[in-house]
């Protein structure tokens, strides 16, 4: 029976880090790494939604990968989400996360094409296949990939010794209690249920938002832990509201995300790649107004 222990926790996604020109910047990517290390968390999640992946090559998620690993020196957990929208490219990212010593790789089902479930399971095992000492999760993120998740596929793909769970991004938190009965661990994935799927049963959350304030998700995993749901559900309403105020402005969320960072003395990891939208002008008033309240709030609930 394997120790699944190290993946309980909180994994924020790893944002794309751009240098001035829009590439992909080593320097940025290490700095940001040792951030986030420094703040905590569990692991991170690497080449995924969060991390701009669908419009990167192969050659910049294996450079950005290879930096987030060159930094973080086996300090923390790192799963690197791998699924490109061929089976080849991901077998190659697949092969190459294993190379450098990753915990796990994700992948999300292929889409735009609607696969049946048994060529959506060829997907992920033709993946796992090429990474074969090396923990596999199945990325659930019907309302993106335009697939959804079910039983039979869940318990078909467990049959592959390297699936060990699901990183759910679905937001019925049901969800997360029919994987987990099947016999998968589960990451919660929606940010503004984080408190909701560790009572369902998740062992940790990977989310978009948490590298903007982690102290806050983590006080929530930690109050939880300990019993003390009111003041852990302050925090995810806290999480809420500004993650509504991230989602106000113009520009994208991540590119929101990113100035918010800058303002709290995190390191400039650039901003976001077209066709995502950059801040405008007036958004940089939110962006202020976010990063104010997460200092107030990290303050007010320090552990």
């Amino acid at each position: 029976m394997k120790d699944l222990s190290k993946y309980r926790g909180i994994f924020p996604a790893f944002y794309a880090c751009y240098d001035e020109k829009g590439e992909i910047s080593p320097e940025r990517v290490r700095a940001f790494t040792e951030y986030l290390i420094e703040k905590g968390v569990t692991g991170l999640y690497v080449g995924g939604s969060s991390g701009e992946c669908i419009y990167q090559s192969v050659a910049e998620r294996k450079l950005l990968l290879e930096n987030v690993m060159a930094a973080a020196k086996g300090r923390i957990v790192i799963i690197a989400h791998v699924a490109c929208n061929n089976t080849s490219d991901s077998r190659e990212l697949a092969a190459h996360a294993e190379s450098l010593g990753v915990d796990a790789i994700a992948a999300i089902p292929p889409i735009y094409f609607h696969l049946p479930p048994y060529a959506v399971a060829k997907y992920w095992n033709d993946i796992s296949q090429a990474a074969p000492n090396t923990d596999f999760v199945i990325y659930n993120i019907p309302q993106l990939a335009g697939v959804a998740l079910s039983g039979a596929l869940l318990r078909e793909m467990l049959k592959n010794p390297r699936v060990i769970g699901v990183k759910n991004s679905s937001m019925p938190v049901q969800d997360i209690e029919m994987w987990r009965d099947e016999g998968a661990i589960v990451f919660n994935g929606p940010d503004e249920q984080l408190l909701s799927g560790l009572a369902a049963g998740a062992v940790g959350g990977i989310g978009g938002t948490y590298a903007a304030m982690p102290e806050l998700y983590l006080e929530i995993f930690r109050l939880f832990h300990k019993g003390e749901i009111a003041r852990a559900r302050e925090i995810q309403d806290e999480c809420c509201h500004i993650i509504y105020r991230m989602c106000s402005g113009k520009g994208n969320m991540y590119a929101m995300i990113k100035e918010i960072l800058r303002r709290s003395g995190a390191p400039d990891i650039g901003g976001v790649r077209a066709p995502l939208f950059e801040l405008t002008e007036e958004d940089l008033p939110i962006a202020q107004e976010c990063a104010d309240k997460i200092r107030t709030l990290t303050a007010k609930y320090s552990a």
